[in-house]
């Protein structure tokens, strides 16, 4: 197994969540600042929205437009012309706050939630829902009975969408139907108890990589759960994704505590071989 080392790209941070590789900047969220924002791969950063009720998911429709999950009103949001405008409002059918989401290569956007009751504090959870949006707005429960979906990627082929149940300690994948519905659900991999998969991406050899909330470590992992690779990092992680122009580079937010008041976060990044593939 390679034990692997980052370097540090940017500071100052609030938490960054929902890391996406977009024309040549990283896109992702600062929760805690409540804002979208971007960097490049030197490092520049730049504000983008404002999201008052905090923005966690990030994708884009096939006409480019940007579409954001606010948290704690359990809305998707979508960015026209400057202006923040609601897509869905996601309170009758989410069963906790919103969280992470990836959008498919035709519109639609598959959302996660913390689940009923949840109370992170006490690692009180409920079950929760993957909630899918059409692109005209329609929402729908496309699987449920989940525990924490978090991070979640879609195949190349677009035929397959994978979730990390992060109190679950398992990867979980589903069959993406062609009218958008989830069917033939099965543990992809599974956690050790005590590890925790909160963002992933996909590579181009079909592994995942997951960054372990609570702990400083990202791990990249077969289906079947065999790891292959470790890093080690200089924070609790809790998002990663792989871009740059040769989407060989992993980005990986870190904080300094999981639950301190200033949440001081930080963007690592290190070199991989394989690169990344499918959705985000």
């Amino acid at each position: 197994m390679m034990q692997l080392q980052t370097n540090l790209l940017l500071s100052g941070l609030g938490f960054g969540e929902s890391p996406r590789w977009h024309q040549n900047r990283l896109w992702f969220s600062d929760m805690n600042l409540r804002q979208v924002m971007t960097v490049d791969i030197n490092g520049k950063s730049e504000k983008i929205i404002e999201v008052p009720n905090t923005p966690s998911g990030l994708g884009w429709l096939p006409d480019g437009r940007l579409q954001v999950v606010s948290m704690t009103d359990r809305k998707l949001l979508r960015l026209n012309q400057g202006v923040l405008t609601v897509v869905a409002d996601l309170s009758e059918i989410a069963s906790g706050i919103c969280n992470d989401m990836v959008v498919d290569n035709v519109g639609r956007s598959y959302i996660g939630n913390f689940g009923l009751n949840t109370d992170l504090k006490q690692r009180k959870i409920g079950p929760a829902e993957i909630i899918m949006v059409t692109p005209e707005g329609k929402a729908q429960v496309a699987a449920a009975d989940l525990v924490f979906p978090n991070g979640t990627v879609i195949t190349p082929d677009g035929k397959e969408l994978i979730v990390a149940e992060t109190f679950a300690s398992r990867l979980t994948a589903f069959d993406i139907n062609p009218d958008g519905s989830l069917s033939g659900r099965r543990v992809w991999a599974k956690l050790e108890n005590n590890m925790f998969p909160d963002g992933i991406c996909l590579d181009a050899e079909g592994a995942v990589w997951t960054a372990i909330a609570y702990q400083p470590e990202v791990i990249r992992i077969k289906m079947g759960g065999e790891v292959t690779h470790r890093i080690s990092l200089s924070g609790q992680a809790f998002a990663c994704m792989l871009g740059g122009t040769d989407r060989r580079t992993l980005f990986i937010f870190t904080v300094d505590s999981s639950f301190s008041v200033r949440r001081v976060g930080q963007l690592e990044v290190i070199r991989v071989e394989v690169p990344g593939a499918g959705l985000p």
